[in-house]
């Protein structure tokens, strides 16, 4: 569990600044207000999906709440080839981590643990 912790810690460490720069500038150009909105906008979505009991990723969340507070500027304020690339990253993130898990437990099969 420690090393789980620690491999995410890492990754935040690693690619956070990343992601935040990407959020906030290369998708679209946020102003403070923009961000408040786009953060207002994600948290109310994510309570009224946990309180129906939908499950809800925090980061598909945030990130189409400020696509649409680029929007509202007008459409062209988004960059939808940034956008796009996002979508893509996750549609092929659930295979690549199905095949990860597969090939780890493998691994550890055929080493003897169990």
């Amino acid at each position: 569990m420690l090393l789980a912790h620690t491999a995410i810690g890492l990754g935040t460490l690693a690619g956070g600044w990343r992601i935040i720069h990407t959020m906030g500038s290369k998708l679209t150009k946020l102003i403070p207000v923009g961000g408040f909105a786009a953060e207002t906008g994600a948290a109310l979505s994510i309570l009224t999906a946990t309180q129906t009991g939908v499950p809800v990723s925090t980061t598909h969340a945030i990130t189409g709440s400020i696509v649409g507070v680029g929007a509202t500027r007008r459409l062209s304020a988004v960059r939808w080839g940034v956008a796009t690339q996002i979508v893509w990253a996750w549609v092929l993130t659930i295979p690549a981590a199905f095949l990860i898990a597969a090939g780890t437990y493998t691994l550890l099969r055929l080493g003897g643990a169990q």
